[in-house]
């Protein structure tokens, strides 16, 4: 492979050879990574924009931006509004990192987080019921309220949903569930911004937090856990149908 340093964007994606038109996200990801990482650019090289590698690959626009979003949660590349994507790190920094998450986009890998989060998600409601304060609780009620206004626009609903999430997690009071939460949401947000796609989702999404909520308020742990896993099972299933329906 060619090196890079001192040159731009463009030739980076003279090198990508057209993919098949319709290749899901994951593959296209595992190709970017492919060159980003194989040692041939510098770290902190401008690499070529989204057009620049829809036209090299030959795919969807889509596909290029969720997989540079992928990649990104990920520590591969740093996205700089107004100035572009860079690479991050030296090929040996990186491939650590990238080969221990296994690029976790594929479907198997997907579904063996989502029972991960599940187990997580479960355990931060029952500990947020038991040990929380109401203080530290009640301000999930705003989010709820914020997610009731919203459905119409789910953009916003979303960024609620998340923040009611980390209500309850900061509620329950244990750093390491928090840490590992944010790890694995944050590899599953390239799905998951997608997954709320229509108001009548949404709107029963928002019946299965009212039930999580009033359990944790009430104090009672086995009902905050059964309603946390109630919400997993559902929210789950709309996440795989997501993967599923492009791999």
């Amino acid at each position: 492979m060619p090196h890079f340093p001192g040159t731009g964007p463009s030739d980076i994606a003279s090198t990508l050879s057209p993919m098949e038109a319709r290749s899901p996200v994951s593959t296209v990801a595992r190709r970017l990574l492919d060159l980003f990482t194989g040692g041939a650019i510098e770290p902190g090289t401008r690499l070529p924009t989204e057009r620049q590698l829809v036209t090299a690959l030959g795919v969807g626009r889509s596909a290029v931006r969720e997989a540079l979003a992928a990649l990104e949660i990920l520590g591969v590349v740093d996205v700089r509004p107004g100035s572009g994507t860079y690479l991050r790190g030296t090929a040996s920094e990186l491939l650590p990192q990238t080969l221990s998450w296994g690029l976790l986009i594929g479907e198997r890998n997907t579904v063996e987080l989502l029972e991960i989060r599940t187990g997580l998600e479960v355990y931060m409601a029952r500990l947020a019921a038991e040990r929380g304060d109401p203080d530290a609780i009640r301000p999930a009620e705003k989010f709820l309220n914020r997610m009731r206004i919203s459905l119409t626009d789910l953009e916003i609903y979303s960024q609620a949903d998340l923040d009611f999430h980390r209500v309850l997690e900061r509620a329950a009071g244990n750093a390491v569930l928090s840490d590992l939460l944010h790890v694995v949401r944050s590899l599953l947000q390239v799905y998951a911004d997608r997954i709320l796609s229509e108001t009548e989702v949404a709107s029963a999404a928002l019946g299965e937090h009212q039930a999580v909520f009033d359990a944790v308020m009430s104090g009672d742990g086995d009902a905050a856990a059964t309603a946390m896993a109630k919400h997993m099972r559902t929210a789950t299933a709309r996440l795989l149908a997501l993967v599923q329906s492009e791999s």
